[in-house]
């Protein structure tokens, strides 16, 4: 996916929750071809939830036999992406020779670091015969120190990733920590990613450890305190407070956020840096070709003018 600045939505819900910070209206952008997605993050009242600087939201889309999703390849610096589908597939391939089709449940985590390139489409199989497709991308970005880090790619599928369950109540540990179960992904700043469903009249607790969290109401609705949220919401919550959510309607919702990086970012386009000067850079290297080429992908998207 890719990230260029746009108005945000006006925030029409109340606000009496004292542990709620912040109420995110994910507002509506057309990737091309009728793609749309929902963006959380970045947001013009906040950049990041702890390194989570980028949250979009896709599907549910159908595509029909013949159709599917074509991101030519593109370029990131300093950051990972996080590719979470609850439907549909997708064929990642990176400029590192990795080529991984991601389907539901599954972690798949693209570190950029110092540069890479990928491509996002649909695969052979599910173009020909069409296919549903909801999903969520993330982008988290790297500390200071670990922005030039190597690129690498990592995969876990769904029956990899521990889960966590009872009455009513899933969660799939995504990365990180939570509920007392440790996902096997390994990450270089401290950050926690979580699916949670609930039942409707279930309730589940929000951890008060991590330093920065919020909530990402995928579908269904939720109660906090009384208070009544419908999907899709991004609820960022102040640090500390215990936070237990009730489902109103049945509910799928993310758990995400972590400690708090040493300052804001710097981005523009697929590039994330706390150096101007090394976004400059990258934007000039794209626009020459110096990044390393995808296998078997002939085309790539022009830098934007």
């Amino acid at each position: 996916m890719s990230w260029m600045p746009s108005n945000d939505p006006i925030l029409g819900d109340p606000q009496t929750c004292d542990a709620l910070e912040l109420i995110i209206v994910p507002r509506t952008r057309d990737l091309g071809d009728g793609f749309a997605v929902r963006r959380a993050l970045p947001h013009g009242k906040r950049q990041m939830v702890g390194p989570f600087i980028f949250f979009d939201h896709f599907g549910p889309v159908q595509f029909v036999a013949g159709k599917g999703m074509d991101v030519r390849p593109h370029p990131h610096i300093g950051l990972a992406t996080v590719t979470y589908l609850f439907d549909g597939s997708i064929m990642h391939r990176d400029s590192e020779g990795n080529i991984q089709e991601i389907q539901p449940g599954a972690m798949n985590l693209m570190t950029a670091g110092r540069g890479i390139a990928h491509s996002e489409r649909t695969p052979d199989v599910q173009r020909a015969n069409g296919q549903s497709m909801l999903g969520l991308q993330s982008w988290i970005a790297l500390p200071v120190g670990r922005e030039e880090i190597a690129p690498s790619f990592q995969h876990f599928g769904a029956e990899v990733l521990p889960t966590v369950q009872d009455a009513g109540f899933k969660a799939r540990i995504i990365a990180g920590s939570s509920f007392g179960a440790k996902s096997p992904v390994d990450m270089v700043s401290e950050w926690f990613y979580v699916e949670v469903a609930l039942d409707e009249g279930m309730r589940v607790p929000l951890d008060a450890d991590h330093e920065e969290r919020a909530i990402y109401v995928v579908d269904g609705e939720i109660e906090i305190t009384g208070e009544k949220f419908e999907g899709p919401r991004l609820l960022i919550f102040r640090p500390g407070d215990r936070i237990t959510v009730k489902a109103t309607r049945r509910a799928r919702m993310m758990f995400l956020g972590g400690a708090a990086l040493e300052g804001p970012r710097h981005i523009w386009w697929n590039f994330v840096s706390s150096s101007k000067e090394r976004i400059e850079e990258a934007k000039a290297d794209w626009k020459a070709g110096r990044f390393a080429h995808v296998p078997n992908e002939h085309e790539f998207i022009p830098l934007p003018e």
